[in-house]
């Protein structure tokens, strides 16, 4: 499978297109686009690429990992794919915006209309992404892990050298270390790691060198 990295938005969010080279069937995880060249980005890569857009996923649902996801809804005819425990982060979008502020008018509530559970399997043509559920940055944190290629996109919850935040409404901590422990480290070595913000990084290097580890 192939991972697209893009950075949008004032919070360097990072949105990730992945998708099966046999089938073109792919995924976009956590649409952040945020001005008209965001968009245009995501439209040319779809386009070119010949992609057919099967689901709109979410490792969380903080307000920069959402801002395009109406225009994916709306060009995509895709449903919202996150965990149930994120719903309450979908329906107050406009007040999380408010608090950085940010204009809210454009952030109508998101519903999950696929509820995701620890565990499920998303295909891709041939190639699956597994739900992992990671809290701790929130409580319905999820990473997608694909083992045939090798990587995992952990959303907030594990950056380069660093942990997401834990001090935002459902944040915790010892649940965090746990998650990313117990879930993440126990991955393969050589697993690509990447993350909502900032540079990719491997399992093993976080191992080795992740201060909060």
């Amino acid at each position: 499978m192939k991972v697209a990295p893009f950075e949008f938005n004032p919070f360097g969010e990072r949105t990730y297109i992945v998708w099966d080279e046999t089938s073109c069937e792919a995924a976009i995880i956590d649409p952040g686009m945020w001005k008209r060249h965001d968009f245009e980005a995501i439209e040319q890569y779809i386009s070119s690429h010949n992609l057919k857009l099967k689901y709109m996923l979410f490792t969380h649902m903080h307000v920069d990992h959402t801002f395009g996801a109406d225009f994916i809804s709306r060009n995509y005819k895709l449903g919202v794919s996150a965990h149930k425990a994120e719903s309450h982060f979908g329906v107050a979008r406009a007040d999380q915006a408010r608090r950085f502020h940010l204009p809210e008018d454009s952030l109508p509530p998101l519903t999950i209309d696929h509820p995701l559970t620890h565990g499920d399997t998303l295909h891709l043509g041939n190639s699956i992404l597994k739900v992992i559920h990671v809290p701790g940055h929130s409580k319905g944190s999820v990473a997608y892990y694909c083992a045939e290629s090798g990587f995992v996109i952990t959303g907030d919850v594990l950056f380069k050298l660093s942990i997401g935040r834990t001090d935002l409404p459902g944040g915790d901590y010892a649940e965090l270390i746990d998650s990313i422990t117990s879930q993440l480290l126990t991955l393969p070595p050589d697993t690509k790691v990447y993350p909502g913000h900032g540079p990719a990084t491997t399992i093993a290097i976080e191992k080795a060198h992740n201060p909060f580890l």
